[in-house]
């Protein structure tokens, strides 16, 4: 049993993997999908593959309507533990109802502590892990804060306690440089690193041009892309900040595109700005909001000449980056932990303190005035690409899991 109940993020992405290769490597047994119902409304193209590779072992099953509603969101850090909870009762009734042996989280980051406490019983299980933090300290030399370091301590401990449970087979991370240090807390070896897969559709220049024609992006204007569900993290406070620090030429020169699903809280509070900032500055910034189907995500990479990720401290990758790697367009990203390193190492841009918005205005002047090979290597570019295919995704789940 695969058990999500989010909706957006990388998920449908690897539920749609998972499927696929199922399929393609003649998997016995079977698999069910266990989802929320919002999933089945905005992912039919993913629920859709087992009719289009006529799978009769694989199936969808929805949680109710009344389980689904009373779950909590995740806006405050009790009602994300209130969550965990929620969901690590939904994964255990369904993976009896459904009779499962084998259960596989692709976020396993929330439910972990539900886990410890309360152990998954009889069935053997595997997760995603996201977002590792306590190495940082070591790998990247960061000085820590008081807080800090009780995060640390606590995400040691819980990853412990969770690394002896005997029913955990596999925990899977998406950050490499954190897997020695993982395993360092458990003789049994059980974290492996997993690569986070982007399945890839190059679209024509004829459909991008196209694109850019119905987002009416005025000709002479540079494309920056701002890519996602938008949230406090992706640091669009920063960011709409530092326009107001750009030289008035550039601005009268740049469209910034913010495309993905905004709140209506979030909607009301920036756009007050965003319409002050174009009147004033003479700058486009245009508002997609809405989920984008996965065959037309790339289109935007391929229009976009900067590619942006400012995330706020942010912990783990971004599959932000590995599309700007396949798109060759080069990513302003936080110098921050895991994805600073990878841009650095590879060459994908340009890193800067992206909780300050006079350097990420000093990032943005530099990447759209000079030339991107300043600042990108694009044979790494396709090194670093070809390191995050969804075959090896599967590859490295099936091999763990079904052994």
């Amino acid at each position: 049993m695969i058990f999500e109940l989010s909706v957006g993020g990388h998920y449908p992405e690897y539920i749609s993997h998972i499927i696929y290769f199922w399929n393609e490597y003649q998997i016995k047994g079977h698999l069910d999908v266990v989802v929320s119902p919002l999933f089945l409304q905005q992912h039919g193209d993913v629920v859709g593959l087992i009719k289009e590779l006529n799978l009769t072992n694989v199936k969808f099953t929805a949680i109710t309507s009344t389980e689904s509603d009373v779950l909590k969101p995740f806006n405050t850090g009790i009602d994300r533990n209130i969550r965990a909870w929620q969901e690590f009762g939904l994964m255990r009734k369904y993976a009896n109802k459904l009779k499962c042996d084998r259960v596989f989280i692709p976020y396993i980051d929330n439910l972990q502590i539900p886990i410890v406490l309360n152990r998954l019983r009889g069935i053997t299980y595997s997760g995603i892990y996201f977002r590792p933090s306590f190495h940082y300290q070591q790998v990247f030399q960061y000085k820590l804060t008081f807080r800090d370091r009780l995060q640390q301590w606590r995400e040691k401990l819980t990853l412990s306690l969770l690394l002896r449970d005997p029913n955990l087979k596999t925990l899977f991370c998406l950050d490499s440089l954190a897997i020695e240090h993982i395993n360092r807390l458990n003789n049994e070896q059980k974290a492996i690193y997993i690569s986070d897969p982007v399945k890839i559709k190059v679209n024509s220049l004829s459909n991008v041009e196209q694109l850019k024609s119905n987002l009416k992006i005025e000709s002479s204007r540079q494309i920056c892309l701002l890519f996602g569900a938008m949230g406090k993290r992706k640091g669009l406070d920063k960011l709409l900040e530092a326009v107001v620090l750009l030289p008035r030429d550039l601005c009268r020169k740049l469209c910034i595109l913010l495309v993905g699903k905004m709140s209506a809280d979030l909607k009301e509070k920036y756009l007050n700005t965003i319409e002050q900032l174009s009147s004033n500055l003479s700058v486009q910034i245009i508002i997609i909001d809405r989920y984008i189907p996965e065959e037309q995500i790339q289109s935007y990479f391929q229009l976009t000449d900067v590619v942006l990720a400012p995330y706020q401290r942010h912990i783990g990758m971004s599959g932000i980056i590995n599309r700007a790697a396949i798109a060759r367009k080069p990513v302003l990203a936080s110098n921050y932990g895991l994805m600073g390193e990878m841009t650095r190492r590879y060459r994908l841009g340009l890193t800067v303190d992206s909780t300050k918005a006079i350097e990420i205005a000093a990032g943005l002047t530099e990447l759209l005035t000079k030339s991107p090979d300043i600042y990108c290597d694009f044979n790494l570019m396709e090194q670093y690409a070809a390191q995050n295919t969804p075959e090896q995704f599967a590859n490295t789940i099936f091999k763990q899991i079904l052994n």
